[in-house]
């Protein structure tokens, strides 16, 4: 095993090949990889968002928020696939604890646009540190490419009807909401 990837997962740690599954069989070792290491990269945030009493749905929702300052609410129900009243329950305690502004839209004054106060701004940056931390940590380790490899394995994992719309939103994003739309003070 190469000596940097032993750092990361132990000296008694043993990394062996990968064999082909047949076709249609349950590939339980992806299945469980994939398991642990959602629960290893998101428990990082949870453990953050604990200290303010917000658990992984206001932490999506802030997430995006803060990525697209003015998205409208129809917008990321489409984004998070979640029901109206899912979002309005995490939505309400984004609201009353100063994280997320609601403003009236420009041209349509029933449409309510979301924006990332600056206590919710920081602290959605913060879990992205976070976050990002542990890519790094993982990528400075693996050869050249291998962050390439990711994105496209995690791309291709998504539904091909939804690929191109999810490429779109995870391009780069103006934090300061600059994209023709009110921002709230």
């Amino acid at each position: 095993m190469d000596s940097a990837l032993r750092d990361i997962w132990g000296e008694g740690a043993l990394v062996a090949p990968c064999e082909q599954k047949p076709r249609g069989e349950a590939d339980f070792e992806l299945i469980e990889l994939m398991f642990f290491a959602y629960r290893d990269f998101i428990g990082d945030a949870d453990h953050l968002l604990e200290n303010f009493g917000l658990g992984r749905a206001h932490h999506r929702v802030l997430h995006f928020v803060t990525r697209r300052p003015g998205l409208a609410i129809a917008e990321l129900l489409d984004i998070l696939k979640i029901t109206k009243q899912s979002l309005n329950r995490v939505l309400k305690v984004l609201l009353d604890e100063d994280y997320v502004a609601a403003v009236p839209g420009e041209s349509d004054r029933r449409q309510r646009r979301l924006f990332p106060s600056p206590r919710g701004e920081a602290l959605a940056r913060d879990v992205a540190r976070l976050q990002s931390k542990r890519f790094a940590r993982i990528f400075a380790v693996l050869p050249d490419g291998a962050r390439d490899d990711a994105r496209a394995l995690l791309l291709a994992m998504i539904d091909p009807s939804e690929r191109r719309k999810v490429e779109a939103l995870v391009g780069p994003a103006d934090p300061r909401g600059a994209r023709g739309r009110e921002r709230a003070t």
